[in-house]
């Protein structure tokens, strides 16, 4: 069951990351985290202390971090592994087909700080292409969580499904949306605020900024529908067909490369089911990342309220 929360009390991510990991530890003598030099900025240096021998810091090693949690995923293990969202994708790619998809291991993988939240990191860090990558591979998961709420049940359920998860997330704290009893499906959208003349799908912390746009589109009369279509893959197909339904406007929204990620899933879903709306596709336009603090980043890459509400008013 899905409640939608008024309370905001936010966590940061890394937080909730180090809170849910100590739990299933301590349920689940078989769990094991694994970092690539990044303990201190995923959370989980209480982790390393409180189970010193399940947790392992591979170093900037992150290919062979792949690799080591493949190995002792068929052991019996289940491992999380941590590491920055591009290092946790493009840079072990290789290493997630053979080691891990290929030959159905059992590596979760918590891909942090997607898009703009590279930050001061700059474009070497910014990694706007890993939901393209870890899409097209077989036998993994991929999700977006959009709140703290949900973050920590896909951590949860990954724990307790067999097979590789890739889960892309922030670590700093995102707009609460959902009650922390709140319970989410694979594979199913979630609306979480209905709409009639168009609607947002969208992902991660775009789902909060849809739900802006929603609220100066309401002003002028316009009602928008947004989903938060959280599991990527598998993909609410039916979901967002029948969300589509009677909309003269389909949006998505994405912190990602408008090429390969959320808005060409619906996309494709609309060719294929030959609908013939009007799609805007709010991502970041075939570019890489820069310096910067997220306000700036979000305005830049056109991923801002304001952005998003000017680029949808242009296709009514």
């Amino acid at each position: 069951m899905i409640t939608r929360t008024s309370v905001q009390n936010p966590k940061e991510l890394r937080v909730v990351y180090q809170e849910t990991m100590s739990a299933l530890m301590s349920e689940l003598p078989q769990v094991v985290a694994l970092d690539a030099d990044l303990v201190g900025a995923s959370g989980t240096a209480k982790l390393f202390r409180a189970y010193a021998d399940r947790c392992i810091n591979a170093g900037i090693s992150e290919a062979n971090m792949m690799g080591m949690a493949a190995g002792m995923s068929l052991t019996g293990k289940v491992p999380f592994i941590h590491t920055f969202a591009p290092f946790a994708t493009r840079r072990i790619f290789d290493q997630l087909y053979m080691a891990g998809v290929y030959q159905q291991a059992n590596v979760k993988i918590y891909g942090s700080d997607p898009g703009f939240w590279a930050l001061h990191n700059g474009g070497t860090h910014t990694s706007m292409e890993d939901i393209a990558l870890t899409r097209s591979l077989p036998n993994l998961t991929v999700l977006a969580p959009s709140d703290a709420t949900q973050f920590a049940w896909c951590l949860r359920k990954a724990a307790l499904t067999p097979g590789c998860f890739y889960i892309r997330a922030g670590r700093k704290a995102f707009q609460d949306l959902y009650d922390p009893t709140s319970s989410f499906e694979l594979g199913q959208a979630i609306t979480v605020d209905p709409g009639h003349d168009l609607v947002i799908f969208a992902i991660g912390e775009m789902v909060s900024e849809s739900l802006k746009v929603r609220d100066a589109l309401a002003l002028e009369g316009i009602t928008a529908q947004v989903v938060d279509c959280f599991s990527l893959k598998p993909f609410d197909v039916n979901g967002v067909l029948a969300a589509i339904q009677g909309k003269r406007l389909v949006v998505t929204a994405e912190n990602h490369t408008k090429f390969g990620g959320l808005g060409s899933a619906v996309a494709e879903v609309m060719a294929e089911n030959a609908l013939g709306i009007p799609l805007v596709r709010i991502a970041v336009n075939d570019r890489f990342g820069e310096v910067g603090t997220p306000d700036y980043l979000q305005k830049v890459l056109g991923l801002d309220a304001e952005s998003m509400l000017k680029a949808i008013k242009a296709k009514l």
